[in-house]
């Protein structure tokens, strides 16, 4: 019995799509994950990981200058 083309696409996990936004993030992701997370992942998955994953880099780093401008 012939595979559908549904039953070919698998899902992402969490940890996938946790791992291909920081590694998007940072600028390294291969090209083979940046495929498959446009094959297979959700869009509006990757765009609220991405936005939350900005958010808390921009926190960090204000955080760590407040802290080093104030010793």
């Amino acid at each position: 019995m012939p595979e559908s083309e549904s039953d070919k696409k698998q899902k992402t996990n969490l940890l996938s799509v946790v791992k291909s936004i920081l590694a998007a993030g940072i600028g390294v992701q291969s090209d083979n994950n940046r495929t498959r997370d446009f094959e297979q992942g959700n869009p509006l998955t990757f765009i609220i990981g991405g936005v939350v994953f900005t958010l808390l880099f921009i926190a960090t780093i204000a955080t760590v200058v407040g802290f080093v401008l104030s010793h």
